[in-house]
Order: C-alpha cells, then structure tokens, then sequence
C-alpha cells in the first residue's frame, strides 16, 4: 500500500532543498558573499573547473562521511540516504544559478536587497525540510551527531561548525588566490538573519496551520 503520508514528506523536504538552493543563489548573486554552509564549496568552484552544485555535493558527501567515522555502526541506516540530498541540493544550486543568471546588482541597495530575499527563502528551506522529517541535511546531520557525541547544545555547534566552515574557506581562498574571494559581510550577515527568519517562518507556520498540513 503507497504512504501517501510519507510521499507529501519527500515532496515537502524536495521544495525544502529547492529553496535553500536558490536562497544559496541569491545570497552568492548579492556579491556580498555566500552563506556559511555553502563558503566552502563556494571557494572550490572558483578554483576548479567545477560548479557551484557539484563542489556542493562532494563537500556534503564529506559531510556524511565525517558522520560514519565518528557514529561507526550507530550511524542510522535511514541516515543513508543522506547521499541523495547532497546531489540534490546540489542540482538545485546550478539551477538557480540559470534561473538567476540575469541579476546583476550594480548598486550596494541592490546586493542587500538581493541578500535578504536569499536569506527569507534559505530559511524558508530550513523550515521546510525540518517539517518534512525525513533525511536531514548532510551539514545538520554533522553538527547534529557532534552535538549528541559531546553532548553539548545543537545551536552551539551550529555555531561553531559555521564559524569553522567560515574559517576554512578564508584558508583555502588566501592559499588559492592570496586573497579572500567568496565571502564578505554578507556570509556573517546571513549566519545571524537566517536563524531569525527561520523562526518568524515557524511561527508563521504555527499561526496558520501550515506545517501539519503539510506533514500530515
């Protein structure tokens, strides 16, 4: 018997990786630099001839792979198919990428402009792949198992991971070009927005019903 329950999930989840990966988009198109989860991946595409999604799936690829070694056999099974997340989201990249190919923002106005929608629909994605409860997010899931594994709290190892990303891309950037390409206020900006946006999207959720309809 098909679970229509579970097919709406991946549907929603689907939309979810859809809109992070245009969110992604704009915030890269502001020309204030991308967001944290994506710099590092960023960086490598401007220095392999590969694009912004496919740096994004190998890099989401690690991700799982920094999971199992840490997780061993209690790595969940269903966690497997976290695999097909990251090619996913990674395809959704590049076509935003098309799907934005005419933005050019000449004007500081305008990258901010450009910033905050991508900000708004990165944590509309967010929220939507949380309601759709079914295969987290390469990213989330490492900072997800390294919270469990040191018990410490999820929001603080969200931070840290970010800053670490952060840090790693501004690495790889000077060794590559000796110079910070890529990232700018725009990455710091992002990390604090999104996380508000997120909750002001949840509540909206809440407010209107929209997250048990869309998960039940």
């Amino acid at each position: 018997m098909v679970n229509f329950k579970m097919i709406k999930r991946y549907f929603v989840l689907v939309a979810g990786l859809f809109f992070m990966g245009l969110g992604v988009d704009l915030i890269t198109k502001s020309n204030l630099g991308t967001s944290p989860i994506a710099s590092v991946s960023y960086v490598l595409s401007l220095i392999f001839p590969l694009t912004f999604g496919v740096t994004t799936f190998l890099v989401s690829f690690l991700f799982i792979l920094i999971q199992i070694l840490i997780l061993k056999t209690d790595f969940p099974k269903e966690q497997y198919l976290q695999v097909l997340v990251g090619p996913i989201f990674g395809f959704f990249i590049d076509f935003g990428m098309k799907i934005f190919a005419f933005v050019d923002s000449k004007f500081y106005s305008q990258e901010i402009i450009l910033l905050l929608l991508g900000c708004i629909l990165l944590a509309l994605g967010i929220r939507l792949e949380v309601i759709a409860n079914v295969i987290i997010n390469p990213g989330e899931g490492l900072v997800k198992t390294i919270a469990n594994k040191t018990r410490k709290e999820f929001g603080n190892i969200k931070i840290m991971f970010d800053c670490t990303l952060i840090l790693t891309a501004i690495v790889i950037s000077l060794f590559a070009f000796r110079s910070i390409n890529g990232l700018g206020e725009g990455t710091v900006i992002s990390a604090i927005l999104v996380g508000y946006m997120t909750k002001i999207i949840s509540t909206i959720f809440k407010d209107f019903n929209i997250g048990k309809l869309l998960a039940n």
